[in-house]
Order: structure tokens, then C-alpha cells, then sequence
């Protein structure tokens, strides 16, 4: 059975509609099983940047502690049931991360969003932690917000970007990191072929909302077009679950205008929870 845990985390978005984040993922935890369900009781302070050049620096590392203790109690209670983390803003994978690459040391991790997250601190030109989260990933970050070593760049698979800053292209081809278009992840086996052409054997997924195509969802501070479909995003889950095992996963950014609108999304959005469930 899987464990879900929510994190309605806003301090790491660039959007003047991150507080939404929090409509967002209350929105899906009352649609989750009450009983196999965490939601953390996120602090609601900006925090500061403690000089490092990402924003609320000292906010965002008190819940990825927070999240890290979640998961750590979740092990001690079911060790063997996987854990879904819920956003909030994309910085909330970054502890459950760091405990996947732990159960499973040849960890890939596959990081679908419109954008790739692969500024670092000194690139980043909004200094929001969203737009660093998986430059932190391979251990390339902020020492106070960063993984140290457990995922190599050439462990990981960027999936249906298609909105990169300048130092994020530079950084995919400098660090060998594999990226799939959408195009490609229409090929219902691209995906799980990209992720054992990295020699992993098990693989963490991690879903920003913003993805999917627009006409898919409305709930999206950061739009993007010609993303996937709701479709052709979970077959390509579908055919890795069915190749590479799955030790952990992550869907954040669902920003609805109120939590009243948030209910005509709610349906494409389950439908990708349970691909990764």
C-alpha cells in the first residue's frame, strides 16, 4: 500500500501565486485515503536567505528537516510501503530523494517538468529554491540545501521540458544529464529505455504539474504549451513501472485559483497520482 505525505510548501516557488500551493495540495489530500495520508503542518513564515542566494533559505531547510523526520517515522511504522510526497512547490523532493537513494544506492531519478530546476544559487534569476531543486539533487547546490553524492548526473532523466534559462542548458550538456522532449516521451517505452541506458536498477519519479499540456489542467502558475497529455504521461509511467522499480515519487505545483476551481482539475490529477501509487 502507499503512504502519502503533503507538504503544503510555498517558500521555494518564483510565482506571486505561491501561497496556492497550499489551496493546491489541500485540494488533493481530502481526495487521498484519510488513513494512509500525512499532511505536515508546514510553518507559514518567508524565512530569510542567510546570504546564500536562495530565497527563504532558512524556512525551506526547516521543512526539508521536517519532511526528512516524516519519512524517517514512516519507516520505523512500514518500511516496506512506498511513500508519495505531495506539493506544494518542487523543493519538497528533495528530502524524500535523499531517503530513496538510501533503500536503493543505484537510484535514478526522473525529474518531468516544463522546466529542468538546474539553476544553481549563482545562475538563478529569480532565487527561488523551485528553480534550483534538482541542481541540489546531484549535490551542486547551496551547502545548506544540497544532497551530497547519493545521485550522480548521469543517474538522473529530465522529461517534457521545454522552458530553459540559459546556465540550465548548459549544465545538461556539460553534466551528461539525459533529456527526453516531449516528443519522445510519447514513445510509450522512451522513458523506461532512458532510465536503464543510466544502469540504475530502481528510479524515483518526480512531476511538476506544469508538464502537461495546459488544455489539460488550469491549475498551473507557470503554463507552458505543447506539453503531454494526461495519457501519455501515465502510459510512459506505466511501461517503467513495469521495467524499473519504483522506491519513491513526488508530484508538486498544482496552483488553483481557489479551492473551489480546484475541483475541475482534480480528475487528471488523481488519475497521475495513481500511475505512481
Amino acid at each position: 500500500m502507499t503512504r502519502y505525505l503533503v507538504v503544503p510548501q510555498w517558500q521555494g516557488s518564483p510565482s506571486t501565486r505561491a501561497m496556492q500551493l497550499i489551496d493546491g495540495a489541500q485540494a488533493i489530500a481530502g481526495d487521498l485515503p484519510r488513513s494512509s495520508t500525512t499532511v505536515l503542518d508546514v510553518p507559514m513564515e518567508a524565512g530569510e536567505s542567510l546570504g546564500s542566494g536562495i530565497h527563504r533559505l532558512s524556512a525551506l531547510q526547516r521543512i526539508r528537516g521536517m519532511v526528512a523526520d516524516a519519512l524517517a517515522a514512516h519507516d520505523a511504522a512500514a518500511p516496506d510501503e512506498p511513500v508519495l510526497t505531495i506539493g506544494g512547490d518542487c523543493g519538497v523532493a528533495l528530502a524524500p530523494i535523499a531517503h530513496a537513494a538510501r533503500r536503493a544506492p543505484g537510484l535514478a531519478v526522473v525529474w518531468i517538468d516544463a522546466h529542468p530546476d538546474l539553476n544553481s544559487p549563482a545562475s538563478s534569476p529569480s532565487g527561488a529554491f523551485a528553480g534550483m531543486v534538482l541542481r541540489a539533487v546531484i549535490g551542486d547546490g547551496d551547502p545548506g540545501l544540497s544532497l551530497d553524492g547519493e545521485v550522480t548526473a548521469d543517474r538522473v532523466v529530465v522529461g517534457a521540458a521545454r522552458s530553459f534559462d540559459d546556465p540550465e542548458l548548459a549544465a545538461i550538456e556539460e553534466l551528461g544529464i539525459s533529456a527526453l522532449t516531449v516528443e519522445a516521451l510519447r514513445e510509450a517505452d522512451a522513458l523506461a529505455d532512458a532510465v536503464l541506458a543510466t544502469g540504475a536498477d530502481a528510479v524515483y519519479v518526480h512531476i511538476d504539474i506544469d508538464a502537461l499540456d495546459p488544455a489539460e489542467i488550469a491549475g498551473n502558475a507557470h503554463p507552458e504549451p505543447f506539453g503531454v497529455t494526461v495519457g501519455e504521461l501515465t502510459g510512459a509511467l506505466a511501461r517503467l513501472r513495469q521495467r524499473v522499480p519504483l522506491v519513491g515519487a513526488s508530484l508538486a505545483g498544482y496552483s488553483p485559483a481557489s479551492l473551489a476551481a480546484a475541483t475541475d482539475d482534480l480528475g487528471p490529477i488523481l488519475r497521475v497520482i495513481g500511475a505512481l501509487a
